[in-house]
């Protein structure tokens, strides 16, 4: 994925989590689903063209495709209303596979990577639990994990990707790994709280 695309998928997670947890309305969020959807569908589709056979390029813009479907299907639904269960069992199937994509990560080199590959397995894992299988109870942790995976996954890597300040490395995936586990167990935490026990602020 290119570090534009990737800063992009940050701004998309980051409203999409903002629309699961009813600050915005589905067909508020429609409009950049839309946008970054055909910029990942795009993206790939000219790399796989122009990649004279090269089997590394051609496997990493298929992964692509991955999210640019997730988002354009998201935009179709926001607007339209149409229900959410196909995308629920899409979103299944994007987990599996982002799995495969860390294992073939890790084996091309990458490592932060790894992490952050298994950490969209898990969003989109839910993804398919609250809109294929009904999990509305996780609707919020799920609304609260798009927002951190969109700032600490996507935007802040791509952002010093651009830059010039990224930096891969064994002892980096680790601490990745254990912000994600710090972050994830945080914020299961906030939102399985017991009401009363919660202070928010207002819409």
């Amino acid at each position: 994925m290119s570090d534009v695309g990737l800063f992009y998928v940050g701004a998309v997670l980051i409203i999409n989590g903002i629309m699961l947890l009813g600050k915005i309305t589905d067909r508020a969020a429609a409009p950049l689903n839309f946008f970054v959807g055909t910029l990942q569908v795009v993206t790939p589709t000219f790399l796989i063209m122009t990649a004279g056979g090269d089997r590394a390029i051609i496997a990493g813009a298929a992964g692509i495709y991955l999210f640019g479907f997730t988002y354009l299907w998201v935009g179709i639904n926001s607007a339209t209303g149409w229900p959410g269960e196909g995308l629920g069992w899409f979103s299944l199937f994007v987990a599996f596979a982002a799995v495969g994509y860390a294992a073939y990560t890790w084996q091309t080199g990458g490592r932060i990577f790894v992490v952050i590959w298994l950490v969209w397995a898990l969003l989109w894992f839910l993804f398919f639990l609250v809109l294929a299988l009904g999990r509305t109870e996780l609707t919020r942790f799920t609304g609260w994990v798009a927002i951190a995976e969109g700032v600490l996954t996507a935007a802040v890597p791509a952002g010093l990707a651009l830059t010039g300040l990224w930096h891969d490395s064994a002892a980096a995936a680790l601490a990745a790994a254990v912000l994600a586990v710090v972050v994830l167990a945080v914020l299961w935490w906030w939102t399985t709280r017991a009401p009363g026990t919660r202070t928010e602020a207002a819409a």
